[in-house]
């Protein structure tokens, strides 16, 4: 069981007094029953139920009053009616439309009861609920591992204590690099990490847990169609998406298919749903709000990078580079500092954005851009201590703010620079190992530099 820092969050919710039933939503396999298992530790009282047995189920779809549903459920586990310091889990709640109906009635009617339910592919299963309690519950969304929780996880608390003082200290570097250059091959998926730290930091047993991942969500697949074309055209996706990373692409004949481009889109939705694969779209705005181009090509966001690289089974070759910002054509470094991003949207499923500016003669690419207070900031990732940074140039020029972000594999550092244009602006060089300090960091820089 590991601490996930989704927990501060069920704290809060529990200590609410205007508490709904939440719903922890987040892809199969990323750890939500055994978060909730650890998390009701904290109650007197635990009920369990998975709706995948039928027996469970069948307290839902016996009855529609939830006062007799929680009564008979009491009587049932053989625990004391006193609902009070009481947790009850409802988990795979998508296998009964009409629990996930009923859940405003706790809401309303049994307001001292605490409700958690949990579910991998809830989106489909509303589709076929006839009154979704809207503003009667609320949401929580759980992801893989980011960094700063695989340090948990595998017990490097002085790694943990040198990465969480800002600005981070140069004698940290390269302990923190190097742990980081293990954590992108592996990925952070619950069960690879339970392994790999089981067995004394090995590589060997990890492809049949990732093999066992993959198939659960290809066996998915079905779930997710709601045709036979449409499960046909996932299947394709599935094997092939991962080709793609850290790319815009065309749905139209995707993957070298034959595939039109609404069947490409309409799969790539319910992944996007399921959040096996989203969609990242760009946006052409330096100032707020950042609002998605939709009508612009989007990249690929697999849910975890470790199952990424072992699909691509590149694992073993990324072992010895001593930079892996080259690692598979420079593209899993900027997909892992997006996952890394993601991770940190627990209260919401907002996803990031990357800037695009595309005119005939040239156009420009920045990675990723992030709000703050009224501002856009730019963030380019890059391999070296130097290289073109033209396309971050493009966007401190129409920018109304002189902040820039390039995140690499050396030290940490702040420096005036210069566009070719002769405007001048503030770098923050960022290592990669500080993906998830992103949004503390540039309240930092910006609250301590000025130009």
């Amino acid at each position: 069981m590991f601490k996930r820092t989704i927990l501060k969050h069920l704290t809060r919710w529990k200590a609410s007094s205007n508490r709904k039933p939440l719903i922890l939503r987040g892809a199969r396999q990323v750890g939500k029953t055994t978060l909730i298992k650890q998390f009701a530790q904290t109650y007197k009282q635990y009920i369990f139920l998975d709706l995948e047995k039928t027996d469970d189920r069948n307290f839902f779809e016996k009855s529609d009053d939830v006062k007799k549903i929680v009564d008979s459920l009491f009587l049932s586990k053989n625990i004391s009616s006193n609902v009070k310091d009481t947790l009850l889990f409802i988990d795979e709640i998508q296998e009964s439309p009409k629990a996930i109906h009923l859940l405003r009635y706790f809401y309303e009617d049994i307001p001292n009861l605490h409700v958690i339910s949990a579910g991998s592919l809830l989106e489909f299963a509303m589709r076929k609920v006839p009154s979704f309690p809207v503003g009667r519950v609320e949401y929580l969304y759980l992801y893989p591992l980011n960094f700063l929780e695989y340090l948990e996880a595998i017990e490097h608390f002085a790694a943990m204590e040198q990465i969480n003082q800002i600005p981070v200290k140069p004698f940290a570097h390269k302990v923190l690099l190097d742990l980081f250059n293990r954590y992108t091959i592996i990925g952070g998926m619950p069960e690879v990490v339970k392994i790999f730290t089981e067995n004394n930091s090995s590589l060997i047993e990890l492809p049949i847990v990732y093999e066992s991942i993959w198939g659960t969500y290809q066996n998915d697949v079905e779930k997710y169609a709601t045709n036979e074309t449409e499960r046909k055209v996932i299947k394709h996706i599935m094997a092939t998406a991962q080709f793609y990373i850290d790319q815009r692409i065309k749905f139209q004949n995707f993957g070298n298919s034959n595939y039109r481009s609404r069947e490409v889109g309409e799969a790539l939705k319910s992944l996007d749903d399921a959040k096996i694969i989203q969609l990242i779209y760009p946006t052409t705005n330096v100032e707020i709000p950042i609002q998605p181009d939709l009508k612009k090509s989007p990249k690929l966001q697999f849910l975890d990078t470790g199952l990424v690289n072992h699909v691509l089974g590149i694992q073993s070759q990324m072992i010895g580079l001593e930079d892996l910002s080259s690692a598979y054509k420079g593209a899993i470094i900027p997909h892992l500092i997006t996952q890394e991003l993601i991770s940190l949207n627990t209260i919401s499923s907002k996803k990031p954005h990357f800037w695009v500016r595309e005119k005939k003669q040239s156009s420009s690419e920045v990675d990723l851009v992030i709000q703050y207070e009224d501002k856009v900031i730019p963030i380019e990732i890059k391999s070296g201590s130097t290289g073109s940074l033209k396309s971050l140039h493009q966007f401190v020029q129409k920018a109304n703010h002189p902040y820039a972000i390039r995140v690499y594999e050396g030290e940490f550092k702040i420096e005036k620079a210069t566009t070719p244009d002769g405007v001048p602006y503030l770098l923050m060089n960022m290592p990669y190992y500080l993906g998830t300090k992103i949004p503390e960091y540039i309240d930092y820089f910006i609250n301590n530099y000025k130009i």
